[in-house]
């Protein structure tokens, strides 16, 4: 695939990203923070577009959602954690695994990707509200990582069998 569709595909992919993220939000009271589907939109940018791309459509798509709603306060933080969670995904998939297209390794990239995520907002709670509100938030981030990892596995399966992710990194 050359640069120019890949770049389309990206951007189709951060728009995907704020809009899957923007339609289905569970507030956390306690944070000002919510639970999304934008996770399940960043690992399958990540895996099918890699390290780089995967992070452009988290990073900017998820932050451009928490400036398009209520959570504006959140953008510089989800900026920075969205961009590496689909980084390290995308990183995780095609340079420490090489691309080997299995469920094992899709799920490894996943999983952690999804850590980091849980890890960085826990960060940035900290520093917004405290640590009693950072640990009532923590179980919500990992059920956002891990149900975000499940609804992916179908979507990359469907992509993996097409051989859309061994054609997008050509």
């Amino acid at each position: 695939m050359n640069k120019t569709h890949k770049l389309i595909v990206a951007a189709l992919l951060t728009a995907l990203v704020t809009l899957a993220t923007m339609a289905f939000q569970v507030p956390i009271p306690a944070t000002k923070g919510y639970i999304n589907l934008g996770d399940t939109v960043i690992f399958v940018a990540a895996l099918l577009l890699g390290p780089r791309y995967g992070a452009v459509a988290g990073g900017i798509g998820s932050a451009l959602a928490d400036l398009l709603s209520p959570y504006a306060v959140w953008a510089p933080f989800t900026l920075i954690i969205k961009g590496l969670e689909g980084f390290i995904v995308g990183y995780v998939f095609y340079r420490l695994f090489s691309g080997k297209n299995s469920m094992v390794t899709r799920i490894t990239a996943m999983l952690l990707g999804g850590l980091w995520m849980a890890v960085g907002y826990f960060a940035a709670e900290v520093i917004l509200y405290g640590l009693p509100a950072a640990l009532v938030e923590l179980p919500g981030n990992a059920i956002q990582a891990l149900g975000s990892a499940a609804l992916a596995l179908p979507v990359v399966e469907v992509l993996s069998r097409v051989n859309a992710l061994k054609n997008m990194n050509n």
